[in-house]
């Protein structure tokens, strides 16, 4: 296992249990109670994944979030006293993959994090060979290509950075093109997990991707809303 893992929390306490927990299975932590130090270690280190509280004495979490997010593709999970779906669209529209509110058990956050960690490196690594041999390893709708083997997104030939989460989100869609998509089948499709009601997750994910293709809100021309049905890609 062996992974690297920042984790970023001013409650001390808070912390210290996660780092334990996290230790026992074997991560590597890399611990931090303010924002500065945070920054500090995501530039010089190689990291998988990072768990950031929101809520921080000098730089906020929100921030951190959007700088790891200018360079870095791996896991982001937000940890927060707040429980408005507000804070929570705004945490993943910025990019995180993942939110947690506080109080919470320690296990929930390990879980979370292996959770991440696997989808982050099924959906870096290639195809292995010989595998779904029948199924396209790339599309072009219209100009959006889309290619699985390489991880690559290109719009009208200038690439389109993604995390590993937007990518799966879009690859699912295309994979699907012409068919519409809910929200459940997507978000239990790419996430691995049971859907919710009234889970935001799916829509606050879309919303980036249309703002990394320059969709028109109002006429997108790729990811389309059938309104209390899903999504579709035609």
């Amino acid at each position: 296992m062996n992974e690297n893992i920042l984790l970023v929390d001013d409650e001390k306490e808070i912390a210290d249990l996660i780092e334990v927990y996290l230790k026992n299975d074997g991560y590597r932590v890399y611990k931090f109670y303010n924002g500065k130090d945070a920054l500090k270690c995501i530039e010089g280190t190689k990291l998988d994944l990072a768990v950031l509280d929101v809520m921080l004495p000098d730089i906020d979490g929100f921030h951190i979030c959007q700088k790891i997010r200018e360079k870095h593709f791996y896991p982001i999970i937000m940890l927060t006293a707040k429980v408005e779906d507000a804070d929570k669209i705004m945490g993943l529209t910025i990019g995180a993959d993942d939110y947690i509110t506080k109080p919470f058990n320690p296990l929930e956050v390990v879980a979370r994090v292996k959770t991440q960690l696997r989808r982050y490196v099924r959906y870096n690594n290639q195809t292995p060979a010989g595998a779904e041999e029948a199924a396209p390893a790339e599309y072009d709708i219209r100009g959006l290509v889309i290619n699985k083997d390489t991880h690559k997104c290109f719009l009208y030939g200038k690439p389109v950075t993604l995390t590993p989460l937007e990518f799966s989100i879009l690859w699912y869609l295309c994979e699907n093109k012409g068919r519409v998509i809910s929200s459940e089948e997507l978000f239990e499709q790419v996430w691995g997990e049971k859907f919710i009601d009234n889970n935001n997750t799916v829509m606050a994910h879309i919303g980036r991707l249309r703002e990394k293709l320059k969709e028109p809100a109002r006429k997108p021309k790729f990811i389309k809303t059938v309104w209390g049905v899903g999504y579709t890609i035609e």
